[in-house]
């Protein structure tokens, strides 16, 4: 009896153990393999992720007007510029576009885990978040631009140089603000809070001019009869992290190649009109 049960013993031993090995042998593959974004989708859907909040390159609308695109899971629609661009890419890759609306900072999180395939929102390539995604050639470039009252002496400037002496501003804790110094003998004003309230210094001639990128540059002149917008021929040095916007995808993606394939078909003229009309449509401009 006693020889049975410690035999008993002995086997049971000896399954405990291989059932351990084979739980060990298990989580070293589970740790080997997570530091790896799994696929979002293999089923012939490309899911996007972006705010749905940050006209004209994204937000959200109640039907699916001017090419609006349904949020999964959700009642409501996305539209903007980056939804079409969006759309342009999932043809490309032959498959189903799916909207994924996600917080700003869920963005990159949502792309490692794997719940979506790109972010299209309007994102910027800085080495800071290369560290964690890589990023496709620039879809879009926010040349800036300044805005200034219609018919005034600033209205056809074609270097920033023009800007001389003039009273100019731009939004608070932004960039905008900063290149201002590169006016020689410009009068450098203080930065404001907001878009609309520089637009009510400008008619009121407490300023002659606020710097802004083109989308909203467009989007105030189209707006208001008594703005023009400036674009120069010798503009403002930026760097390519401040003013470029790339798709963001998981690291090592194949899916970088074939974006960035589909991003050379759309020419700049195309592009220009893609977010000139994304700017006519957003909900503010309505």
């Amino acid at each position: 009896m006693r020889k049975k049960m410690s035999l008993f013993i002995s086997l049971s031993l000896s399954v405990m153990m291989l059932l351990a090995g084979c739980g060990t042998s298990t989580s070293s593959v589970d740790s080997n393999t997570s530091s790896e974004a799994p696929a979002a989708s293999d089923n012939g859907t490309f899911k996007v992720g972006l705010e749905a909040g940050y006209a004209p390159f994204n937000w959200t609308q109640m039907d699916d007007s001017n090419g609006g695109v349904k949020i999964d899971g959700n009642a409501e629609y996305a539209g903007g510029y980056d939804v079409e661009i969006a759309k342009r890419i999932a043809d490309g890759l032959g498959k189903e576009l799916v909207i994924v609306k996600t917080e700003w900072d869920g963005l990159a999180p949502a792309l490692i885990s794997g719940k979506i395939d790109a972010i299209i929102a309007g994102m910027s390539p800085t080495a800071k978040r290369k560290e964690t995604i890589d990023f496709t050639d620039n879809y879009y470039k926010s040349d800036l631009v300044m805005v200034v009252k219609k018919g005034s002496k600033y209205e056809s400037a074609k270097s920033i140089q023009d800007f001389k002496g003039a009273k100019v501003t731009a939004q608070l804790n932004t960039f905008h603000y900063t290149v201002i110094d590169q006016i020689d003998g410009v009068v450098k004003e203080t930065a404001m809070d907001n878009f609309p309230a520089m637009r009510v210094a400008i008619e009121s001639g407490v300023i002659d001019g606020y710097v802004s990128e083109r989308p909203e540059g467009v989007s105030a002149s189209a707006a208001n009869p008594n703005f023009a917008m400036v674009e120069f021929e010798d503009g403002f040095e930026t760097s390519e992290d401040d003013t470029a916007i790339a798709v963001g995808i998981a690291k090592n993606s194949e899916l970088t190649e074939k974006i960035n394939g589909i991003l050379a078909g759309i020419s700049e003229d195309e592009r220009l009109s893609i977010m000139d009309e994304a700017i006519k449509n957003q909900p503010a401009a309505n």
